[in-house]
């Protein structure tokens, strides 16, 4: 079949494709086929995002804990419930520090048990300060109040151009057949708040909060929120409309966008330590001292002109709500983030179907032009893999930073079946001879060199080039007392490819190719199969990130169980590590050297591997071996190397040395980070150190064992300033031969 016979039905086969994708998808999303799909990652998106927003600092939590029960009990004889006193005491503490209000998330709906006194204790708090919210809850269970009670003093929403919306605010929507009352806290306390906020709220579908609605539209009252409640009570205008152009509503400065339902979609903070939450027995402490005279914890004027959330934390009291955050959220978190994207003006905002309908289109077509057309496999599945990416940063991307909520459910539901349609035609209509070539090396070599088979399939011959290159050899200190203390070979196992699966991606993700690995060890290389200019500093830079990584391995091996405290303690037996807090078991040392290597396939006609070889990979291996005799934060590298990287990187001069096996003397170097991210005190140590060595290689031992006794001063885990402490030391009591030349002879690998 000619190229022109294979293009022509793709040309035809590809529009009817896409649009039948499209067709299918955008249905299915019409119809809430993704809506659970899309839920949950619109939830991820809000998990992720929520620790980059920062919550507003005109919100203050009180938290009534079990710490604050245990101190009521110990210091005030309080049983459980707290006396209407204690809250009085809050409330009057909220007044002397001026908050613009405090609400209250606890419907106080039957009289105290201590009596009316303790009752009206509150009552008068709460009617001196003038602006404390009481909740109220619309319910046909616990609703005993079938109308609105007469001439409360507490402010209702004035709804105007509601007509479009007032029905989705009608709490017996849900279900027409009962008879929805309100559960009202005393009268005294209805009478005496500056607001009343109601908490009765709706789910989306899958049972999890997202949304919230100003206001509940109940006996032709509009009662706000509990959020909005806070507002209304520190004196904000209870006028209040809908702007069905826009599609939202717009009450004073604040603008709330809302779905069709009328509902804000919320945009969540985090968990309620976010907000920094007081105890109440704290908040009650510093009252009785202000009261005192002496010097409270919490300064009343700490409270001046804040919202003031009072919800109760102790287990088994506080309501629980599932919401994108968490599915055992605190009922206070979802008025705290609602009154937080009214002050902030960041609510989110629901995406068109129109830009939905595009966004699948647009997504359908990208991933099947690039399945169908490319001619080659990976690199189609790098095109898939970046669209996947793309889509999911920009519904990422959408909701931080421009408060939208972009669907990412349906579009990636048509990059699929668009990339499993074409790859299933590709898979029938590719050659025989690059399916067995992939199916048969995509296991042993890199994705770059499969793909240069694929394209040249002559290659797949024994032979080798001489290239420029750098290569990189890792070994794991004392690997063999880790399995010993181990026991257990398919932990050791796990341990190992755990390990080599973490600094493999560190390689291959900075083009380097893994040659094979030797028990804990990795050999690769940079600068074949695709030749590159910058090997030298891909191969550093992969080590460096390495040992980046290296802390966050070991504590996810100490976490996951893979490193025991068995492992750690022999470890500590053996003097190999000492720091108890973070101990780092798996500890690589690491050489590296660039020059000329021959790279091929190597082996017989039916066993080959691609690999290298030469004097100057046997020298990289050398120097990882080297770490261990200079006691090296882990990477060493030739003088080869630092010639080719520029002043990318922090280093530290070494000795001039002789490693085993090689004649010719090369200075050693110790690098130590990337320019970009050095510390100051780093960069600083370098200078001296380079000024120490310079000292020695003169046979200046004093100066320079000053210096190195400054650094080890300044960081007693430097082992390798040690070490030339000593021979500082020990040259000064022993000079060395006239003939010396600062040249160390290596003797072991």
């Amino acid at each position: 079949m000619t190229k022109k016979a294979i293009n022509f039905p793709k040309k035809i086969i590809v529009p009817v494709i896409i649009l039948l994708i499209f067709a299918a998808a955008a249905l299915l999303q019409l119809f809430g086929a993704f809506d659970y799909l899309e839920y949950k990652t619109y939830d991820l998106r809000v998990r992720l995002m929520a620790g980059y927003t920062r919550p507003s600092d005109d919100i203050m939590v009180i938290l009534l804990d079990q710490n604050s029960i245990d101190w009521g009990h110990a210091e005030r004889g309080w049983s459980w419930p707290w006396p209407r006193s204690a809250y009085a005491e809050l409330v009057d503490y909220m007044n002397t520090g001026k908050a613009a209000s405090v609400v209250f998330d606890v419907i106080f709906s039957e009289p105290s048990v201590y009596g009316d006194e303790d009752d009206q204790a509150f009552i008068e708090a709460s009617k001196n300060f003038g602006r404390v919210v009481q909740t109220v809850f619309f319910s046909s269970q616990s609703g005993k109040t079938l109308a609105w009670p007469e001439n409360i003093p507490a402010p209702l929403f004035e709804p105007r151009a509601f007509d479009p919306l007032l029905p989705y605010y009608d709490p017996a929507r849900e279900d027409p057949d009962q008879q929805i009352g309100v559960q009202l806290p005393i009268e005294g306390l209805l009478f005496s708040a500056g607001a009343a906020g109601n908490i009765t709220g709706r789910s989306d579908s899958d049972s999890v909060f997202r949304r919230v609605s100003p206001f509940v539209f109940f006996d032709g009252r509009a009662v706000p929120a509990l959020s909005a409640a806070s507002l209304l009570a520190a004196g904000k205008s209870s006028r209040i409309s809908y702007n069905a152009k826009k599609q939202r509503i717009e009450w004073e400065d604040y603008t709330i966008p809302v779905d069709k339902n009328g509902r804000a979609l919320l945009r969540f903070r985090g968990d309620l330590n976010r907000y920094i939450p007081y105890s109440a027995a704290d908040v009650l402490q510093s009252a009785e001292s202000y009261r005192r005279g002496a010097s409270p914890l919490l300064p009343p004027e700490d409270f001046s002109g804040k919202y003031v959330f009072f919800g109760y934390n102790a287990p088994g009291l506080f309501d629980i709500f599932s919401t994108p955050i968490s599915s055992v959220y605190p009922g206070v978190g979802v008025h705290l983030a609602m009154l937080d994207n009214l002050l902030q003006g960041d609510f989110i905002r629901e995406s068109s179907a129109l830009v939905n309908m595009l966004m699948i289109l647009a997504a359908v077509a990208c991933t099947s032009l690039i399945a169908f057309f490319s001619k080659r496999i990976l690199p189609a599945t790098g095109g898939f893999v970046l669209i996947v990416i793309l889509i999911l940063g920009l519904g990422i991307g959408a909701y931080h930073f421009a408060n939208f909520w972009l669907p990412v459910a349906g579009p990636l539901a048509g990059i699929f079946t668009a990339f499993l349609v074409a790859a299933l035609y590709n898979y029938a209509t590719e050659g025989s001879q690059k399916r067995f070539i992939k199916s048969a090396f995509s296991q042993y070599l890199s994705p770059i060199y499969i793909e240069q088979l694929i394209a040249n399939p002559e290659q797949l011959k024994l032979g080798g080039e001489k290239r420029e290159m750098s290569a990189i050899f890792t070994d794991v200190r004392s690997f063999s007392t880790i399995s010993e203390a181990l026991d257990d070979p398919e932990k050791l196992v796990e341990l190992l490819n755990f390990y080599l699966t973490k600094m493999s991606n560190v390689v291959l993700e900075n083009q380097g190719t893994i040659d094979k690995y030797e028990g804990d060890a990795i050999i690769a290389f940079f600068g074949a199969p695709i030749h590159m200019e910058n090997h030298a500093d891909l191969a550093c830079r992969s080590a460096v990130l390495m040992k980046k990584a290296e802390a966050e391995l070991n504590r996810e091996a100490v976490r996951n169980g893979l490193i025991t405290g068995k492992v750690i303690e022999a470890l500590k037996k053996k003097g190999v590590i000492m720091d108890s807090q973070d101990p780092a078991p798996l500890y690589t040392r690491i050489g590296i050297n660039s020059g000329d290597m021959v790279v091929g396939n190597m082996g017989t006609p039916n066993k080959m591997d691609y690999t290298i070889m030469g004097n100057n990979v046997n020298l990289a291996a050398r120097l990882e071996g080297v770490n261990k005799q200079y006691n090296t934060g882990g990477i060493l590298i030739s003088e080869y190397t630092r010639d080719k990287i520029g002043d990318a990187y922090i280093l530290r001069s070494l000795d001039r040395v002789r490693v085993v096996g090689i004649d010719t003397p090369l200075r050693l170097y110790e690098l130590l980070d990337l320019r970009e991210s050095a510390s100051r005190p780093l960069l600083d140590m370098t200078g001296l150190w380079e000024q120490a060595v310079q000292s020695y290689e003169k046979q200046d031992f004093a100066e320079a064992g000053v210096i190195f006794k400054n650094l080890c001063s300044q960081n007693d885990r430097d082992l390798t300033a040690k070490l030339y402490l000593e021979r500082c030391e020990m040259y000064l009591k022993t000079p060395p031969d006239k003939n010396w030349d600062a040249i160390n002879n290596l003797t072991q690998k």
